[in-house]
């Protein structure tokens, strides 16, 4: 994107699109354009005046009683925001799932002037009658959208700056959007983050009333975080999901189109009443899950799946302590790696871990940790892909009271100083924002911090472990990353082999399996299939399948070849690759056997292998084109 100010930028955007009939691509953001497109083909004129008429005083109050639901469930959200963003001169906007606007709070001021170009109750603002704006570009697209001066298709709109979240109930259909929006001569650099809190509010206020005939299942890998509106909220019917809420869905990497389809079994690695024996569920990708299930309409509580009877209490403490301590055995080799980075790590150097997802390097960081000298300190792991992007910078380096709209009156200390004599971990490094790189190694550099809004510099004292899946010299010829932040993160770099490559899985996989087994025998031939194949999920793969077998059996039994997952029956006898194209052909087979195991299901096949949908999406169309 061109580094232009934004005026001019869009300036010359408009004219290359709107006189010369080019397509500014890189100028604007790829949204703005294709929403451009979209209008011009519907016949909307630029040099127009978008002919718009509030309804009536009656018509609105109807229109308000039909969206009664979503109005009162909203209205709690429009007053806090009122109250936080009056002071930047802005207005919070609810519209119906048509755009229809049915209420409007904020600066008195801004609101006249944005009555003026009708950006008011009773307008209806979607693009075939408004052109590009945030409300109806984000009910286009589904997901939240920021437009912002003269982005907006119909030039009197250019006074705006807007952005807009869907608003979706519970079964995952989409029933208003809420809308920010303020001048565009200011900088609205948080309304964004706000207007996707206040709609987190919102939705998971719909589950307030409860869902009927179904089981509610609360869920975070956070306990800390249960009951809240960052928990994750499913409801189950009859063993599959129909109902979710955002923080649900982004819990199994799902979307709402998953609602109504998602079977329970492709979620969970056991049956949903360890909720009520333990309080706790390992998902697929093998992850602990805490909360609670809760019966919703009067419901009876009962599992998705047949559960075995309770096991006596002591059994079920054991249970639960093996599926904490499922981490990766560290063999000899791995051994001495791991004193030479604790000694590094002592002597106040940075440690560097690579390897592909599921490699196990926070597990690795966390066991760093326990033999540094620091062991008795904070360990503090941020994961730098997850941290909302507008707020990433607040959340690492903290804010001093006031320091923006809608900042905690107490302000924030940030993740940084929560490490203070501890260990930082920061986890996907590669994925972080270019723009907040610099910041983040002027930090290293001089090892004090000035939370954003001012305050007292604050100096520093953690151990860094950074880690990240990515390529970082591919990254940094790409300009994605910067030279100077990886010289700083990489006095020690380690990488982590992908379990394919692991010399020893049989006796990997062997002490996996007397740390998880509970007593089962692994038969020679499912030894050999689980030894033998390629596992593109790697070590947290392999945990989730033995889970998967310890779950479905009963202790004493025998696990033969027959009760492995269909992509383990179905992959070919194992052959070990001695070039990179083998080991790339390999994992392209597994992927193309989950998929046939899962009859074409993308998603579960995904879910089994223990990557992304786009990720198997990739690699099986790169191949297909290759032949």
């Amino acid at each position: 994107m061109s580094q232009l100010p934004l005026q001019h930028r869009v300036g010359n955007a408009r004219r290359s699109f709107f006189e010369r009939g080019a397509a500014p691509v890189g100028i604007v953001p790829d949204t703005i354009l294709q929403s451009w497109q979209r209008c011009q083909r519907g016949g909307l004129s630029v040099d127009a005046q978008p002919e718009v008429e509030p309804l009536p005083d009656a018509r609105l109050r109807e229109l308000r009683q039909r969206q009664e639901t979503l109005w009162r469930l909203a209205r709690p959200e429009l007053d806090g925001l009122a109250a936080d963003i009056a002071a930047t001169g802005s207005i919070a906007l609810l519209t119906d799932e048509a755009g229809w606007i049915l209420d409007a709070e904020g600066n008195p001021a801004f609101l006249d002037k944005a009555g003026r170009v009708a950006l008011m109750p009773g307008v209806r603002w979607d693009e075939t009658t408004v052109g590009t704006n945030a409300i109806g570009t984000a009910i286009v697209e589904g997901r939240s959208v920021e437009v912002r001066g003269g982005e907006h298709y119909f030039a009197p709109h250019a006074i705006l700056t807007c952005s807009a979240t869907p608003i979706f109930d519970p079964y995952g259909q989409r029933v208003g959007v809420l809308d920010i929006s303020g001048d565009a001569r200011q900088q609205h650099l948080h309304a964004r983050v706000l207007a996707r809190q206040a709609v987190a509010h919102i939705e998971h206020r719909y589950f307030e009333a409860g869902l009927g005939d179904c089981e509610v299942v609360r869920l975070h890998h956070d306990a800390g975080l249960l009951g809240t509106a960052r928990e994750g909220v499913l409801g189950f019917r009859n063993g599959r999901l129909v109902a979710a809420n955002r923080a649900g869905l982004a819990l199994f990497g799902l979307d709402h189109g998953d609602i109504g389809r998602a079977p329970y079994e492709a979620l969970f690695d056991g049956p949903l009443s360890r909720l009520h024996d333990d309080g706790a569920l390992v998902d697929r990708q093998g992850r602990a899950l805490y909360g609670h299930v809760s019966p919703s309409g009067g419901a009876t509580v009962r599992s998705p799946l047949p559960a075995r009877p309770a096991p006596a209490a002591p059994a079920r403490a054991a249970a639960a302590a093996v599926r904490v301590d499922a981490t990766p055995l560290f063999d000899a080799a791995q051994q001495q790696v791991l004193e030479r980075a604790c000694r590094v790590l002592d002597a106040q150097l940075p440690v560097l871990l690579q390897g592909e997802t599921g490699t196990g390097k926070e597990v690795f960081a966390r066991e760093l940790h326990r033999r540094s000298t620091r062991a008795d300190k904070p360990f503090v792991a941020v994961n730098c892909a997850a941290l909302p992007e507008g707020l990433i910078e607040a959340e690492l380096f903290g804010y001093e009271e006031g320091a923006f709209t809608g900042a905690r009156k107490s302000g924030n200390t940030g993740l940084l100083r929560q490490a203070q004599g501890g260990v930082l971990f920061l986890d996907e490094i590669g994925d972080m924002p270019l723009a907040l790189q610099p910041r983040l190694l002027r930090v290293l550099q001089e090892r004090t911090l000035s939370p954003l809004g001012g305050g007292k510099p604050v100096q520093l004292d953690f151990a860094l472990i950074c880690a990240t899946h990515r390529d970082l010299d591919q990254a940094m010829a790409a300009g994605d990353f910067r030279s100077d932040l990886y010289y700083r993160i990489a006095d020690h770099s380690v990488r982590l082999p992908a379990l394919r490559e692991h010399a020893e899985r049989a006796a990997l996989v062997r002490g996996l399996w007397q740390r998880l087994g509970q007593g089962r025998e692994l038969e020679t031939p499912a030894l050999e299939a689980l030894a033998g194949y390629t596992w593109p999920g790697n070590v947290r793969q392999l945990c989730s399948c033995l889970r998967t077998l310890v779950a479905l059996s009963d202790p004493g039994d025998v696990i033969r070849h027959g009760m492995l997952p269909a992509y383990l029956q179905a992959a070919p006898a194992p052959v070990m690759p001695s070039t990179a194209e083998g080991l790339e052909a390999m994992t392209e087979t597994a992927m193309r056997d989950a998929l046939r195991a899962s009859h074409g299901n993308v998603a579960q096949a995904a879910r089994a292998l223990g990557i992304s949908r786009s990720t198997l999406y990739r690699r099986v169309g790169a191949t297909a084109r290759r032949h």
